[in-house]
């Protein structure tokens, strides 16, 4: 059997490639969500971090310093069996809920480390020139932290991408668990998984083309 032939035979036979969409997908979905859920809850915890409230500020640096340092796959395990254990709530959900908080620690700490290296003194002569708190944030801090945490955040959505690949764990049928399945059936593991890695590639290059074309419409 040729490489065509095997690769038909493992990708595309039998409804192979289908099975791959709804993994991927799957993906997609947990992925998306939790980057957006993930990065307001990070702004809402970055403004606990750097504000004046001590509670506020006490408890987004335990969360910081406690969700960053778990592996994704014990926190993601922990809710699936045991606070949402009796929920009701599907895994996908559950998943969701997971790399959000995973998420928004990163996105947290991201933020507020791009916020201390804003410059001071631009934001100091706004103030000079009549900018309110307000005007001066939103023309001169906010601009400055977007172009700062660039390109950090995109390697967090890449991150993201990849973290979700442990969500077979708590049965939901992503694209890793869909690569493992193939692989298991057709017993051809190296192929499988070279091809399930040039998906994740993929994705990750599509990312950066996003990001590249917002750096080229400027």
């Amino acid at each position: 059997m040729d490489l065509t032939e095997l690769i038909y035979k493992i990708f595309i036979k039998d409804g192979a490639w289908q099975t791959i969409l709804n993994g991927l997908w799957a993906t997609v979905q947990i992925s998306a969500l939790s980057l957006f859920f993930g990065t307001i809850l990070g702004a809402v915890i970055c403004f606990f971090r750097v504000g004046k409230i001590k509670p506020l500020k006490i408890f987004a640096q335990a969360y910081i310093s406690i969700v960053r340092g778990s592996p994704v796959l014990m926190l993601l395990m922990l809710l699936f069996y045991g606070v949402f254990a009796r929920s009701g709530i599907s895994p996908l959900m559950v998943a969701v809920i997971t790399f959000s908080l995973h998420t928004a620690a990163h996105v947290a700490e991201l933020l507020r480390s791009s916020l201390m290296a804003v410059d001071r003194g631009q934001v100091e002569a706004a103030r000079t020139l009549g900018f309110s708190k307000f005007q001066t944030f939103r023309l001169v801090i906010l601009p400055q932290i977007f172009r700062i945490s660039k390109p950090v955040y995109q390697s967090t959505i890449i991150n993201l991408i990849q973290w979700t690949s442990v969500v077979g764990y708590v049965t939901i049928t992503d694209l890793t668990r869909v690569i493992n399945n193939i692989a298991a059936r057709t017993m051809q593991p190296i192929i499988t998984i070279i091809g399930g890695m040039i998906i994740y590639l993929a994705l990750s290059y599509l990312v950066q083309g996003i990001f590249h074309l917002t750096e080229a419409k400027k």
